[in-house]
């Protein structure tokens, strides 16, 4: 097969390592030359994965219609938030029949749409043509070849498996879903908890706290993608509670390290200065939060880190604020 992988961060790289290794010819886009020199000339990204060495079947360029030309399947790994306006740009590029893969996890701010509602509109591409690949997928831990699992979810069963066997490998292996609902909603719901459970970790509370940010972090995902039709069972497995459990225990995971700077007093700026990466979540938890209101779904955690990302509220105060609710029903 033939692929091109849009975007070469972490996760970026990540997958087109494993696409390469799984036997596809894969060309890689970048913003920037000098990255796309070394992808090409010296066989990795040290910028994003140190140390890591690409296969000889992994290429780069600046040029996207170069990176997309005669392309089977086309993997996207941008911000969630700049997906919109880049689409707007390169989907004149896509070819017609390629399959267009989703590695973004977040909700569009405004319009509250999932990434793949994203591709549809703006890439003007049929549903069915479009794959979420989502589940407990810390990048450098796939660089190391260390074993992992993730779905990879179409309505187009056929084109769900094609996808699977692209990504198969001895350390990566792909498991398939009709539930591209519940595993967009899984993973970008997850970065949220994810902020809450690196506050805990930073304020020093103790497992007892963190079990409870997880599995309450669930319940509240669950609400809401039952509230937009999705399969229940889907966040009892890889891309729900996997996803969860990976991002809220690594010390890589960037949602959780950003949410340790802001546990410890820093600004959204400080925190941004000192991960350097993007977390997804400070952005979702608004989006987020506002879809589960237009749902009527109740979702506290989503609800106290936003006030703590974008209101200045004290993390301290959003665990009273979180303890002393009205007391419900499991």
């Amino acid at each position: 097969m033939k692929a091109a992988v849009i975007g070469s961060g972490s996760w970026g790289t990540a997958f087109a390592k494993v696409l390469g290794e799984a036997g596809s010819a894969v060309t890689m886009w970048a913003r920037r030359e000098a990255v796309a020199a070394e992808i090409r000339d010296k066989h990795g990204n040290d910028g994003s994965l140190p140390g890591v060495r690409l296969s000889d079947s992994v290429t780069a360029t600046t040029d996207l219609a170069e990176a997309v030309s005669g392309a089977e399947l086309i993997a996207i790994a941008v911000p969630s938030q700049t997906l919109r306006g880049n689409l707007a740009d390169w989907a004149g590029l896509f070819p017609s029949d390629a399959t267009v893969v989703s590695l973004m996890k977040g909700i569009e701010l405004g319009t509250l749409k999932r990434m793949s509602e994203v591709i549809v509109e703006t890439a003007r591409v049929a549903p069915d043509r479009v794959v979420v690949v989502s589940g407990p997928n810390v990048a450098p831990e796939i660089a190391a070849e260390q074993p992992t699992t993730t779905v990879v979810a179409c309505s187009d069963e056929g084109r769900a498996k094609q996808v699977q066997h692209a990504l198969a490998t001895p350390y990566f292996r792909p498991y398939t879903s009709d539930d591209v609902i519940g595993c967009e909603l899984g993973g970008a719901c997850k970065n949220v908890i994810a902020l809450a459970y690196g506050m805990a970790v930073a304020l020093g509370l103790g497992d007892n706290t963190r079990a409870s940010l997880i599995t309450r972090g669930l319940a509240e995902t669950a609400r809401l993608g039952v509230a937009l039709g999705a399969d229940p069972l889907t966040f009892a497995g890889l891309a729900g509670l996997g996803d969860l459990v990976a991002s809220c225990s690594s010390p890589l995971a960037r949602n959780r390290k950003f949410g340790e700077h802001l546990g410890r007093g820093e600004t959204l700026e400080q925190a941004q200065i000192a991960t350097r990466q993007t977390a997804e979540g400070v952005k979702s938890c608004l989006s987020i939060r506002d879809l589960a209101r237009a749902n009527g779904v109740e979702m506290p955690i989503v609800e106290q880190v936003e006030r703590v990302c974008h209101e200045g509220v004290d993390p301290r105060v959003a665990v009273k604020l979180l303890m002393t609710r009205e007391m419900k029903p499991e």
